[in-house]
């Protein structure tokens, strides 16, 4: 594998902080809301995560690139972050399952990135004064150019990407002759998610973001999931109208990530735009029931608001807390079939603490004629 042609490369945020790196990827300019993930393995499905459409990512590890890039391990179709932010950029790759390295990957895929920075600054100057755009560019490197070039990014908050990512056709995952029927709606759903339920005896047809309820419900399905996305669960009143018909149908409903956002909007539930938001592998959650904890893989930039959800108790419990910062993790509407998770119990990447989810939610749909969710513990295989 022969070395790169590097070229200097800029790394602009929205409150003027400049950063001077070299190219990574494809030499060009990007913008996005940057943000960090503190993971230290599984860059290939970060990279792939649809829930990063329009971020430009800090990896925090310290090396990206050094065990190249295999096909097979994506959890969408395509990179999905709009730009990296990395410290050591490396194109030779230690692996030998590897199909490629990942300065190949990023030019087939048209990514544009910067390396050589020192991404523990930048991600304390993040951490401090909260999430906001920003452009890296190896193309332009006129600050002034570059500033009315940001200027023209929109900001996170209103801002709906889950119609953009989401499939365009309905398709489905998993045997036909599997025991139960699960109706997904694609927000940006993730491989691994569709891959446990197949592995629970799941047959899934995943359907277009926009998809209508009375389309949907034509499918008689056993079950409906929300699944994770991008951008502000606030824009997608589409999305929020569905969740609140399948509320009244009463049949099991599980959401992950955006998904328990939608859940909670369609209760009267407000989200908020948070400081930083959690992204990484290692976030402990507190199982509420069970008093145990979870090692959690996490990526949003939206929560939902606790002050609500105590206001409004006769309708909604809390099940999980973050232990970091005490935020909410998941909940589950009283005398529903409805419950839902901030977190990624899938991971990929991540520990599989909490698999026991989707355990929870096959045995939903196997009872779903004699018990409501609030008879339901979410013990199964909890540590």
């Amino acid at each position: 594998m022969s070395k790169i042609k590097q070229v200097p490369a800029i790394l602009l945020l929205e409150d003027g902080t400049l950063f001077k790196g070299k190219s990574a990827g494809k030499i060009g300019i990007t913008t996005g809301e940057v943000c960090f993930n503190t993971g230290m393995t599984g860059y290939q499905e970060i990279f792939t995560d649809p829930s990063y459409a329009g971020q430009i990512l800090i990896a925090t590890n310290a090396h990206i690139g050094n065990y190249g890039i295999k096909n097979a391990d994506v959890e969408s179709n395509k990179i999905q972050i709009a730009g990296l932010i990395c410290k050591n950029y490396t194109t030779e790759y230690s692996r030998p399952l590897a199909d490629k390295s990942i300065q190949e990957y990023f030019e087939e895929e048209g990514l544009v990135g910067i390396c050589d920075i020192d991404t523990r600054a930048v991600v304390r100057h993040i951490r401090n004064k909260g999430a906001m755009n920003a452009i890296i560019s190896s193309e332009e490197l006129d600050i002034e150019k570059l500033k009315a070039l940001l200027a023209k990014v929109p900001s996170m908050e209103g801002l709906e990407l889950a119609s953009k990512v989401s499939t365009k056709e309905a398709y489905f995952y998993g045997s036909e002759d599997a025991r139960y029927k699960i109706a997904a709606l694609d927000f940006g759903i993730k491989k691994n998610i569709l891959r446990n339920f197949a592995e629970r005896d799941c047959y899934v047809k995943v359907f277009p973001a926009k998809t209508t309820f009375d389309t949907i419900k034509k499918w008689n399905p056993d079950g409906y999931f929300l699944s994770n996305g991008p951008g502000d669960p606030a824009a997608m009143d589409y999305a929020i109208d569905t969740a609140k018909q399948i509320l009244k149908e009463d049949k099991p409903l599980f959401g992950i990530c955006l998904g328990h956002q939608l859940l909670a909007l369609a209760i009267d539930i407000p989200t908020y735009k948070m400081h930083n938001g959690h992204r990484g592998i290692n976030h402990p959650v507190k199982n509420i029931s069970t008093g145990k904890s979870e090692i959690t893989s996490q990526n949003h930039g939206f929560g939902v608001s606790p002050e609500a959800i105590k206001q409004n108790s006769d309708k909604v419990e809390i099940t999980h807390l973050n232990l970091n910062d005490d935020t909410i993790e998941g909940i589950r509407v009283k005398n529903k079939k409805a419950f839902s998770v901030q977190y990624h119990p899938e991971a990929s990447p991540g520990p599989h603490d909490a698999r026991y989810l989707f355990d929870e939610f096959v045995k939903l749909m196997s009872n779903s004629d004699r018990t409501t969710k609030s008879d339901q513990s979410f013990t199964k295989n909890a540590v």
